[in-house]
C-alpha cells in the first residue's frame, strides 16, 4: 500500500504536443506563433529540439526535478543525439531552467546556461518581460549551436570573467578556513551550554522558565557563530562559481530561518536526553521556577568546567514529438 501511494503521489508531467507549450499563458497569440515557427524551423534545420515549457507552479517537486522528468517523460531530442533542450519557466514560482540532454552537454555547459539565465533571462523576468527574456535566451542559444565561434568567445568571457589563478583561490580558502574554524569553535561551545541547560531543566536543577529564557538567549551568539561559518562560504562558492540555485529556496523565506533555529533547539533537547541516559544516575524531574544555586554557580560560570563530549557516545497541432532523447540532469537554474 505504500508503494502504490507514494506511485500515486508522484507528479504527473505534461505531455507535449507543441515545441512551445504556454500553460503559464505569459504570451500573446503572435509571440505563440512566433516562438513555434522560429524553433521548429531550427530543429528541421539541424535536428536539434529546443523546447520551451512555461507552467503556473511546479507543485511539490523542485524545478531540477520537474524539468528531468518533463524532459525524460517527453524523451525530448533524437534517440541517437539526446540533443534536446528543455526550457522551463515557472511563473508562481519565480524559477527557470535549461535542462540539456547528453548529445549538446559538451556545446550547453552548465556555466552556459547559467551565464544565459543570470544575465540574459532574470533582468527581463524582474521587470515582467516574460516573452523577451525567453525570446532572448532561445536566440542565444541557437546561435550558440550554429555558430561554434560565437560559443568559444561566450566560455571565454565565462573563463575571463572566472579566472583568478588557482594558488590565490587557495590562499583566499585557507584565509577563509580561519573564520569557518572560530566560528565552529564558538558554535560547539554555545550549543554546549544549550544542551546542558536542557540537561538541567530535566533532572530539576534548572527552572523550566529561567532555563528556556537562557537556551532561547543563547541562540544569538549562536546566529552569530554561523555567520562567521556561512559568509567564508558565500565567498568560496562565488570564487569558485559553484551553481547553488537549487538551494536559495532553503533561506528565501525568514519562516525557514526560525524552523532551523527550531531543529537546533529540538535536537540540543534530543542530545541532552541521551546525556542523561548514559550517565543513568540522574532522574527526570521539573521545576517550573527554582534552581539548584550550586548546580547554577558550577556549571554556567566562568570558573566552572563543563564539558559534553567527556560523557557523550558518537496547443492547435500534434505534429511536435519527443526523438526518443534524454537528459541526465545537465543544465542550470535560476531564480528571481
Amino acid at each position: 500500500m505504500l508503494f502504490i501511494a507514494i506511485g500515486l503521489s508522484q507528479e504527473n508531467y505534461p505531455q507535449l504536443q507543441e515545441i512551445v507549450t504556454d500553460n503559464a499563458h505569459i504570451f500573446n497569440q503572435e509571440q505563440l506563433m512566433g516562438m513555434r515557427a522560429k524553433l521548429s524551423q531550427f530543429e528541421t534545420e539541424t535536428t536539434n529540439q529546443l523546447v520551451v515549457l512555461t507552467i503556473q507552479r511546479l507543485g511539490s517537486e523542485t524545478i531540477e526535478q520537474y524539468a528531468n522528468g518533463t524532459f525524460n517523460q517527453n524523451k525530448l531530442g533524437q534517440v541517437e543525439k539526446d540533443n534536446g533542450i528543455l526550457i522551463l519557466f515557472a511563473k508562481e514560482d519565480r524559477e527557470v531552467r535549461i535542462e540539456v540532454g547528453y548529445g549538446l552537454e559538451p556545446f550547453i555547459t552548465d556555466a552556459v546556461a547559467s551565464r544565459i539565465i543570470r544575465n540574459t533571462m532574470i533582468p527581463e523576468f524582474k521587470q515582467e518581460n516574460y516573452f523577451e527574456g525567453l525570446d532572448m535566451a532561445t536566440n542565444q542559444i541557437i546561435q550558440f549551436l550554429n555558430d561554434p565561434e560565437a560559443l568559444e568567445e561566450f566560455k571565454n568571457e565565462i573563463d575571463d570573467e572566472s579566472d583568478m589563478g588557482l594558488g590565490f583561490k587557495i590562499f583566499i580558502m585557507l584565509f577563509l578556513s580561519i573564520f569557518i574554524a572560530a566560528g565552529g569553535f564558538i558554535f560547539i561551545k554555545v550549543y554546549r551550554n544549550i544542551i546542558e541547560v536542557f540537561r538541567g531543566i530535566f533532572i530539576g536543577k534548572l527552572g523550566m522558565l529561567p532555563g528556556m529564557f537562557m537556551a532561547v538567549f543563547s541562540l544569538l551568539p549562536l546566529g552569530l557563530s554561523l555567520v562567521f561559518v556561512i559568509m567564508p562560504l558565500v565567498f568560496v562558492v562565488l570564487i569558485w562559481e559553484v551553481d547553488v540555485s537549487n538551494y536559495e529556496y532553503l533561506l528565501d523565506q525568514p519562516s525557514r530561518i526560525l524552523y532551523l533555529f527550531g531543529c537546533i533547539l529540538g535536537l540540543a533537547m534530543l542530545l541532552a536526553v541521551v546525556k542523561i541516559r548514559i550517565k543513568g544516575k540522574e532522574d527526570f524531574k521539573l521545576s517550573f521556577f527554582k534552581s539548584n544555586k550550586k548546580y547554577l554557580s558550577k556549571t554556567f560560570s566562568s570558573g566552572g568546567t563543563h564539558s559534553f563530549g567527556s560523557s557523550s557516545s558518537g496547443g492547435s497541432s500534434s505534429s511536435f514529438s519527443g526523438g526518443g532523447g534524454s537528459s541526465g540532469g545537465g543544465g542550470a537554474s535560476g531564480s528571481w
